[in-house]
């Protein structure tokens, strides 16, 4: 008894995890076994061989539609993150179109309105050196004033739309809707209110979304830490970590190669490793671009 309901665990656990050739392979030895030994006895005992052929039939057919399935999960999961992967390269080209275009306006409110009233400035400084007048006076403030708002309207139409550290958690929630990943933020005191550059808000949000995704596609964590905070020198800390399920060695592969590359060319530090049930990825990016640490 004891030993049919051993047979039973290994040949169900099989069904869910060999593939199907090697499935088929070990249904065929058992069913040779089985029938070598079930001819061997009484021939009221042949009825136990027919059931073992029905039962081995749908074994097959059941492993067939569970490793189909899971290469159909599979294929989907490709599917959807080629999906994303285009749809964050799809905004961020939008981002640069946008950018690109408020620098083109702002340089030709620079290279006209704002020679026209440095021309005017200068006129104006003129007529009153020849003939001081009160009114004079004022005309320069005006276009001292408007002079002033233009520099001030070219400045803000050159600055990225959403610069510092505010940007970057308007890219990873939106990232996290997409990616359907529960991410935890923890942002310390005065690290929203740091100015970073538009490359090492890049670098910030490169080294998160990076983290995201290794999260996902090797340890099947749905739910990530992210903790932003400053350094004793006012740099910008970071610590990304997720559980582990299964823990296993790991290898810096292309991915985690290529964000600690991206974060020391910014001057920056990270440091990657796991416990018995965590991931962590953690560093330090200098406010100021090469800056070292």
């Amino acid at each position: 008894m004891y030993s049919l309901l051993l047979f039973l665990y290994i040949y169900l656990e099989a069904i869910f995890q060999l593939p199907i050739k090697k499935f088929r392979l070990l249904t065929i030895i058992t069913f040779l076994c089985s029938a070598m030994i079930i001819i061997g006895l009484k021939s009221g005992e042949m009825e136990w061989l027919i059931a073992f052929i029905l039962f081995s039939i749908i074994s097959a057919l059941l492993n067939e539609y569970v490793l189909e399935r899971k290469e159909q999960r599979e294929i989907y999961e490709q599917l959807l993150g080629e999906y994303r992967r285009l749809k964050r390269l799809h905004y961020e080209t939008e981002r640069s179109a946008r950018l690109e275009e408020r620098t083109r306006i702002a340089r030709e409110i620079h290279d006209s309105v704002g020679h026209k009233l440095t021309a005017l400035l200068m006129q104006l400084e003129m007529l009153s050196i020849k003939e001081p007048k009160q009114e004079y006076e004022q005309l320069k403030r005006l276009v001292r004033d408007s002079l002033e708002e233009t520099r001030q309207a070219v400045k803000a139409l050159k600055t990225e739309e959403n610069e510092g550290i505010a940007s970057v958690l308007q890219l990873i929630r939106k990232l996290e809707s997409e990616s359907h990943i529960m991410v935890h933020f923890t942002t310390k005191q005065g690290v929203l209110s740091t100015k970073i550059s538009n490359q090492l808000s890049v670098v910030l949000y490169r080294v998160i979304q990076e983290a995201l995704t290794n999260a996902m596609r090797h340890s099947h964590s749905r739910e990530v830490f992210v903790v932003l905070g400053k350094s004793a020198v006012g740099d910008i800390h970071f610590s990304i970590k997720n559980r582990i399920f299964e823990p296993k060695p790991f290898q810096m592969g292309f991915g985690l190669t290529s964000m600690k590359e991206r974060v020391e060319e910014a001057g920056g530090t990270l440091h990657i490793f796991q416990t018995d049930d965590e991931f962590i990825v953690q560093g330090t990016i200098p406010v100021k671009e090469g800056h070292r640490v």
